[in-house]
């Protein structure tokens, strides 16, 4: 009964600080939703290619301040606390997702038009270069004992939840607009919904409590001292990258990618798309919570090898077979099988992630290691996808674009699964 109560107890802080990282990754996600829109607002040009990949570009451009933002806004969290960073995160990101919403076409102000989106994208990259870290290491310190796994999924569950709203949003606006509507100002409506909700969540997350764990260390390092710990642990974060690539290139092939594939590739409608990408957030949402709780009972490694391999086995051969017959039915299948190996693998690999950092610098090195798997692999997932399919003509090409990144989190897991640090940590 008291564990019971005490969960309880633990349920509205995890809603507050979830909501706060559902805005963020809507609003960094919609951008590569509506892609192709973007590029014919922004950047303009005779080639579609060139244009599409211009705007996948701006899109993973986001991903490069990723690192700074985990290093510098990681080291601030690690020093002044985990509510006052994860209030700053919320704030940069509203001000990079205003200033791309309300930026005029390249039609009315020429070239200020790109710089202006591409600085709105660097700030939202500042911002998410932590708040994923940020989110998961209070998860994990308010966490009951024996549930780490399964409070730290909801980090990522609350992805899902973004996802779902987005392509929802997604799925109105096709039916009901034309395609020169949603390039003209359609697209901007998704963004202008979440600037709508931000004050709400200032709200929310104004009312967090700092983690106990924080409060309870007798000292607090100062940032110079962080990043000096930081830099000594580099072979930590190094495998840590690797081990988070699995995740980082699975989420942005089958969530933010889906629309632009199914839509150039597969020459699927819009709205067929939407609805995979819809389904898609919703199995990533279930298959989350239940796999973190699973790795509670079975421990982290068995999941982490486990998934990896399927993925290994798996990726080339399933997007060859929807390629060979593409139809709604094959795209649903094989988005779900990934959605499938996505949320089993990062169920287990988030919270294995904030256990394997040291405690004075977990949020900056579990950020480290996890903005650069994505600002290397995951964010450019899109633009390299893209680019995969142009340069070989094999339109099923991505599918070792995810075996790779595959390969990456195996060995990763397999060389942390034998390393001292992993003996100091409950996997």
């Amino acid at each position: 009964m008291i564990g019971q109560s005490r969960r309880e107890l633990k349920i509205w802080p995890v809603v507050r600080v979830a909501s706060g990282n559902l805005l963020e990754m809507y609003d960094f996600q919609v951008f590569g939703y509506y892609a192709a829109a973007i590029a014919r607002t922004f950047f303009p040009s005779g080639n579609e290619f060139a244009s599409l990949m211009l705007s996948l570009a701006t899109f993973g451009a986001g991903f490069l301040m990723r690192p700074l933002g985990a290093i510098f806004l990681g080291a601030y969290i690690d020093h002044r606390g985990r509510r006052a960073g994860l209030l700053l995160t919320l704030g940069l990101m509203a001000a990079g997702t205003v200033s791309i919403a309300c930026t005029p076409p390249y039609a009315q102000i020429g070239l200020l038009a790109p710089l202006l989106v591409v600085a709105g994208r660097l700030i939202q990259g500042l911002s998410a270069g932590v708040e994923l870290g940020g989110v998961s290491v209070y998860l994990s310190e308010i966490a009951t004992p024996g549930h780490k796994g399964f409070f730290v999924s909801w980090q990522s569950a609350s992805q899902q939840l973004a996802v779902v709203f987005a392509a929802l949003l997604g799925i109105v606006l096709t039916s009901g607009l034309t395609p020169d509507q949603m390039t003209r100002w359609g697209w901007r409506v998704p963004l202008l919904a979440g600037c709508m909700i931000i004050p709400l969540l200032f709200l929310l997350r104004r009312s967090l409590q700092e983690t106990h764990e924080f409060l309870a260390r007798k000292r607090h390092l100062a940032v110079r001292e962080i990043l000096k710990t930081l830099a000594a642990n580099w072979r930590l974060v190094l495998l840590g990258m690797m081990l988070s690539t699995m995740t980082t290139v699975s989420f942005y092939m089958i969530t933010v990618y889906t629309p632009t594939f199914g839509g150039t590739v597969l020459h699927l409608a819009g709205t067929q798309n939407m609805v995979v990408t819809l389904c898609v957030g919703a199995s990533n949402f279930f298959w989350f919570p239940v796999m973190g709780a699973l790795s509670d009972k079975t421990g982290r490694r068995p999941l982490l090898f486990a998934v990896t391999f399927l993925a290994l086995l798996t990726a080339y051969p399933a997007l060859s077979w929807l390629v060979s017959t593409p139809s709604f039915s094959r795209l649903l299948a094989v988005e779900l099988w990934f959605s499938f190996l996505f949320g089993s693998y990062n169920g287990a690999m988030v919270v294995f992630l904030t256990e394997i950092m040291p405690p004075e610098i977990r949020t900056a090195g579990f950020s480290l290691a996890f903005s650069s798997a994505t600002a290397i692999f995951g964010g450019f997932t899109p633009a390299i996808c893209t680019y995969l399919i142009h340069a070989t003509g094999n339109p099923a090409s991505p599918g070792f674009w995810l075996s790779f990144a595959a390969a990456c989190s195996l060995i990763a897991a397999i060389v942390l699964s034998r390393s001292r640090a992993l003996l100091q940590s409950r996997v």
